[in-house]
């Protein structure tokens, strides 16, 4: 079994995954059937240029390419012509006879030219593969910032004005706002415990970053990720120089199939012996992330989410949530 500390360590202490290194983990994971969840992109709160108006009498004809796509249209009230397959969820009630376009990563373009949308909306992570095929198709496109809470609602409000949804979009995004300011008063004055993020895949696994989904929910509920330094989403680094950073906390979450990526982690800390000198699994400090709740992409569970994680970080404290 490969983990990072056995494939990287003759690379150096760690090195920045290149878009090729978390490219291929991704064509590799999506081109499997189950594949039906995003990756996130790290810059920016929205990418690729803002379409056109474009509308019938019926409103705007969007097709959505991902599920996390699909969900805000949901919020927002807006009709699709068209939504991703997934083997992982189902689509919204209101979504459920709609025609699918294939799957995220490699949507079928002719299928969607054929449906003459005026938007194509898709997550900003898949915009290098995405947005050349858009364009050769003359395909109306723009790319949401889903790889944070705060970027996805950046992305809904600036969606509340091109679709004419603004008052669906001030109503999430003051909903968002006041969730916040609770959330972060709660907060106040509580230690910030060192955390290792890791995201495994069957069989691998990489460091999630502040740059990361799950690396972002971490940083909002207070813990400090001891690869705060690094700028990409993703790194892969060698589990002696994870060790030297001396995290209080480890938590794991899957890219897909969790229930492989769980009996893959606790294979990699059984058997590869240097795991046992890490400080967070000597105090029994390791957690496995709910797959529903910590995806690759932002999502509205993001509340569920935190309460998770405040049970994970400050599991050491009385009166824990």
């Amino acid at each position: 079994m490969s983990g990072v500390g056995r494939t990287t360590a003759a690379s150096g202490a760690y090195a920045p995954v290149a878009a090729r290194l978390a490219a291929a983990l991704l064509i590799i994971l999506f081109a499997a059937p189950f594949a039906g969840c995003v990756d996130q992109h790290p810059k920016g709160t929205a990418s690729g240029d803002e379409p056109a108006s474009g509308t019938d009498a019926g409103g705007p004809r969007i097709v959505a390419t991902s599920m996390a796509t699909v969900e805000i249209m949901d919020r927002l009230g807006a009709e699709l012509i068209g939504v991703p397959h997934s083997d992982l969820s189902d689509p919204p009630e209101r979504y459920k006879d709609v025609p699918e376009i294939g799957m995220p990563m490699s949507p079928d373009i002719e299928r969607i030219k054929s449906m003459k949308p005026d938007y194509v909306f898709s997550p900003s992570s898949l915009e290098p593969d995405l947005k050349p095929k858009y364009e050769a198709a003359g395909l109306n496109h723009w790319f949401l910032d889903l790889k944070s809470v705060d970027g996805m609602y950046a992305s809904i409000e600036t969606l509340g004005d091109m679709l004419g949804k603004e008052a669906e979009a001030t109503a999430l995004a003051e909903e968002y706002r006041a969730f916040l300011s609770e959330y972060q008063a709660s907060h106040g004055g509580r230690a910030q415990p060192r955390v290792l993020v890791l995201m495994g895949l069957p069989g691998s696994y990489i460091v999630a970053t502040d740059y990361s989904y799950v690396g972002s929910l971490v940083k909002m509920a207070g813990g400090l990720n001891v690869y705060a330094d690094e700028t990409e989403e993703f790194i892969a680094a060698n589990t002696e120089d994870m060790l030297g950073r001396d995290p209080d906390v480890i938590v794991r979450a899957a890219h897909a199939l969790p229930d492989d990526v769980v009996e893959m982690f606790a294979e990699e800390f059984a058997e590869n012996d240097i795991w046992r000198h890490f400080r967070a699994v000597e105090a029994g400090r390791v957690y496995d992330l709910p797959y529903k709740e910590f995806g690759m992409s932002a999502t509205f569970l993001y509340p569920d989410a935190l309460k998770t994680l405040d049970g994970f970080l400050y599991a050491d404290e009385e009166g824990a949530s």
